[in-house]
């Protein structure tokens, strides 16, 4: 139901909310990507730039890469640093991402005309994919969705689901489209009277189960 605190959870697991008890503990090394939900918040970016900025360390090699390029004096020692920013460049699939990006966004429904464009010019429907592609870009090792495809059509999240059910690291969503969450769920977690339940398999097992709980409680 609104108003369980399913979103509240997401936010304490991705640190934009505090918790009161409890800890939260990731593998050191591993990397967490989220579902931004403020749809103005890269618009003085381009859209390629947005989601690239999902994987920040391939991000920050790719500035600082531009940058020394950019240099009109352009020293020995330069050369040294281009030299090493290329291959760490190289190890993180710098030159295969703007391919993957272009075929993500193209997955999600987004016009290749699109592409190019700065996050001002597009409209609402539009930044929700590119936030989308933002968050599954680079295989994170953790993903939390919120929602995820709301503002979506069928295309886009039978693309969606079919790139989720191929992922093979932790995905944690928060989704009220039943269809979805049967296709691409092995756990479901019930939050309801501030208690958490997890059980396995999919929304179809999951809603059976809580009747037959529900029912066994009344008995």
């Amino acid at each position: 139901a609104n108003g369980a605190g399913k979103s509240t959870f997401l936010k304490i697991l991705s640190g934009e909310q505090d918790h009161d008890t409890g800890t939260i503990t990731m593998t050191p090394g591993e990397r967490m990507a989220v579902l931004k939900q403020d749809h103005f918040a890269y618009d003085e970016y381009s859209v390629k730039e947005t989601v690239m900025m999902g994987y920040p360390k391939l991000y920050e090699v790719s500035k600082a890469r531009d940058e020394i390029y950019a240099k009109e004096d352009f020293t020995e020692e330069d050369g040294i640093k281009s030299a090493e920013l290329e291959a760490e460049f190289g190890e993180l699939g710098g030159y295969e991402s703007e391919n993957q990006i272009e075929q993500m966004l193209s997955g999600l429904g987004l016009e290749e005309e699109f592409h190019d464009s700065m996050m001002a010019d597009l409209d609402e429907s539009q930044k929700v994919r590119v936030l989308l592609a933002q968050a599954i870009f680079g295989n994170p090792d953790v993903l939390i969705l919120d929602e995820p495809t709301n503002g979506l059509d069928i295309e886009s999240i039978t693309w969606l689901e079919n790139f989720l059910m191929e992922f093979e690291n932790t995905v944690i969503v928060v989704s009220h489209d039943r269809h979805f969450l049967n296709t691409i769920c092995t756990f479901i977690c019930d939050i309801d009277y501030g208690k958490i339940t997890q059980l396995a398999g999919n929304y179809d097992f999951w809603y059976q189960m809580s009747q037959i709980l529900q029912k066994q409680q009344k008995d």
